[in-house]
């Protein structure tokens, strides 16, 4: 069942897509729905997606598909088109195909430095980052400024900004947000050993830590970077 929110952004998408054949922006989204940011819309289009709901086109910023209709809560089908469908989960047509759009920005929450040395404090913060929502899939995500060089090998340099999907979870050879300790966190690939947790840097100049299980808390995986030059 979807939220208010949710069926009101997915009515929304698909009756701007059957009357134009254009995803419509982030920008529009959001005035329509009243929500005061644009990660507000990213949030629900991750709903959705996770749902089964809606999809993103690859290699396009905003290119969403509606993949099915839903009638939650009894609310009225979310376009003219699913008003004749004989199912609320029945498939609709495919939109007319979307013109290449300019990439939409959202702003993520920016919760201070990590290091990519050794560990420190995670500093949380009320800043936020802009990232073109392409770079983004679903799930909620958030920002952290890498310090340090011990990811070098990795691609990951001081300064950079880590794109992190908030999870609680990873594989083995995932790069993960690690929070050590409960106060300390660290950019790290994660690896299990002899009933060990391995926090391997992408550096030879740098060894491996390792920790108790109960001492490492994953709280999110690389998902993407923003570097800035000056």
């Amino acid at each position: 069942m979807l939220t208010r929110k949710q069926h009101e952004l997915l009515t929304f998408i698909q009756t701007r897509l059957e009357d134009s054949g254009i995803s419509p922006s982030f920008e529009e989204m959001k005035e329509a729905l009243d929500l005061k940011s644009k990660s507000g819309v990213h949030r629900l289009i991750s709903a959705l997606e996770e749902r089964g709901f809606i999809r993103r086109l690859p290699n396009r910023a905003r290119a969403l598909e509606v993949i099915r209709d839903s009638d939650a809560g009894g609310a009225k089908p979310a376009s003219r088109a699913a008003a004749n469908a004989p199912s609320a989960l029945a498939p609709l047509r495919n939109p007319a195909p979307a013109r290449e759009p300019a990439n939409d920005v959202i702003e993520i929450p920016l919760h201070g430095r990590i290091a990519a040395g050794v560990p420190i404090e995670a500093l949380e913060g009320t800043s936020t980052l802009p990232v073109p929502a392409a770079l983004l899939g679903s799930g909620e995500h958030y920002a952290l400024e890498v310090s340090g060089d011990s990811m070098v090998e990795a691609g990951i340099l001081d300064g950079d900004y880590a794109l992190v999907r908030r999870t609680d979870t990873a594989r083995d050879g995932e790069i993960v947000v690690a929070l050590v300790r409960g106060e300390e966190a660290t950019l790290k690939y994660l690896r299990r050993e002899r009933g060990m947790v391995r926090l391997d840097p992408a550096n030879a100049a740098y060894d491996p830590q390792y920790y108790q299980p109960h001492e490492v808390q994953v709280q999110g995986k690389l998902a993407g970077l923003l570097r800035r030059y000056h």
